[in-house]
């Protein structure tokens, strides 16, 4: 599978497709849609559709696909290949979700859920194959949260399209579980070669199945802490792992936004140990305090303290 699209820059997500077969701009078309990677604290998640003619269901239940969490890596290696190589009647497409757009979605003022992230990128795909011409009849899909409210959101969404959505759909409906094995194999070779643009040194990689429980992630998480910087993208700061360990490991932060005035900010600030934001606008040039000689990044641009707005 080439991910040199997202190898490119895996700060950001994006999109990848197979061709669409002819055969399914002309007839009715069942769609199924899976996802990999929901779980781990590390790397990307990816959402992944199949789509086939209805008339060509035994094709691919021919082919013997099967849900992707119960096949080993081989398995799933070589049954992408049977697939890819049936382009005459399947197609199929992904939305690779990096860790750094799940970290910031999840962690900005107004919360975007990893269920809303989840939604809105099998909506995306879904309309990516009408936009490109498949004619859809059916869509099957592994629920994300309540599995009525999801169909009926799809269905509104969709109309003429008749949606199914069930829990462990990849284990009931072959094109579903087409759509997992598409995913997984995406995950699996984005994790593997995971260009890291922080300069980790002579760092160790084997940073395992990015799982939280996974004795070598967690080692991992603790040896790639930096106290002030955090984690490389690779890691979803968002995940309760994470900020177990940056809490108690990593440099406090306090900003001063959180709280109604100044006095509850300093006061919250000393609390935890660490100085205000505010405490640097109020320096003066000649404090005793302020001796130290600025960061670069400040002489540079020719940035000083301010005294007075």
């Amino acid at each position: 599978m080439d991910l040199s699209e997202f190898e490119a820059d895996n700060s950001r997500s994006c999109r990848l497709a197979s061709v669409v077969p002819e055969v399914c701009r002309t007839e009715d078309c069942c769609l199924g849609i899976d996802e990999a990677g929901r779980g781990p604290v590390l790397g990307p998640m990816v959402y992944g559709i199949c789509f086939c003619p209805v008339s060509m269901k035994q094709h691919l239940q021919d082919l013997k696909v099967a849900d992707s969490k119960t096949l080993s890596e081989e398995e799933r290696e070589r049954l992408f290949v049977k697939l890819d190589e049936a382009k005459h009647f399947v197609g199929w497409a992904l939305q690779v979700l990096s860790p750094n757009t799940i970290s910031t979605s999840m962690l900005q003022r107004v919360k975007y859920n990893l269920n809303a992230l989840s939604h809105d990128a099998a909506i995306g795909l879904v309309q990516h194959a009408l936009d490109c011409g498949v004619q859809l009849k059916e869509v099957f899909v592994d629920t994300v949260g309540p599995a009525d409210k999801y169909q009926d959101k799809l269905s509104q969404r969709f109309p003429g399209v008749e949606v199914t959505v069930r829990p462990k759909a990849d284990s009931l409906f072959p094109i579903v579980s087409a759509a997992s094995i598409c995913a997984k194999v995406a995950r699996d070779h984005a994790v593997k070669d995971w260009t890291f643009v922080e300069d980790l040194g002579e760092a160790e990689m084997k940073y395992g199945s990015g799982y939280p429980n996974d004795p070598k992630t967690k080692a991992w998480l603790s040896q790639q802490l930096d106290p002030v910087f955090g984690y490389p993208q690779f890691v979803r700061f968002s995940w309760s792992t994470a900020k177990t360990l940056l809490d108690s490991k990593a440099v406090p932060v306090h900003w001063d936004d959180d709280d109604d005035d100044e006095g509850g900010a300093k006061a919250t600030a000393a609390k935890q140990n660490c100085s205000s934001v505010l405490s640097y606008y109020g320096r003066k040039k000649n404090d005793e305090g302020a001796k130290r000689l600025p960061h670069r990044y400040f002489t540079e641009r020719a940035l000083e303290t301010v005294r007075d707005l």
